[in-house]
């Protein structure tokens, strides 16, 4: 597991501060049977979805499973916006960052790089570039 990062709210930002982390599993369970399984965790934990990106006390995400791809209505493999996510890349790259996203052909490392120069970028005057809150260590 991945040290913990706290971070401001992502989409819906008036909530308070997020935890996140991430953590790599081995499982028998193929991808659909996983997310049942994180989903399942969630509603035993008390989750309790009121809005889309609004307050949770978790949040289970299936981020990537190996180098497998998938695009149903349920799950999309690799999660579709990890790379635009600092809360994701900066413990993902705690974590695994020689891990290959294989969609994008970029290893972690270098996803949560690109997001940090994306994020520099954006707070320079006069630049167009898409912004991502700064995750910091939590106490």
């Amino acid at each position: 597991m991945a040290p913990f990062v706290e971070t401001k709210p992502y989409g819906v930002t008036d909530q308070p501060d997020f935890l996140n982390t991430v953590a790599a599993v081995e499982t028998d369970l193929e991808p659909l049977d996983l997310l049942h399984a994180l989903l399942a965790t969630e509603r035993q934990m008390g989750r309790v979805r009121l809005r889309h990106w609004g307050e949770r006390n978790i949040d289970l995400d299936l981020l990537l499973y190996d180098d497998r791809c998938l695009d149903t209505a349920e799950l999309v493999l690799p999660h579709r916006d990890m790379q635009n996510r600092d809360f994701v890349l900066q413990p993902l790259a705690a974590l695994a960052p020689d891990t290959v996203h294989p969609v994008l052909g970029k290893t972690v490392a270098e996803l949560w790089q690109d997001l940090r120069g994306r994020t520099k970028d954006a707070a320079a005057p006069g630049t167009d570039a898409p912004s991502a809150g700064t995750g910091t260590p939590a106490p």
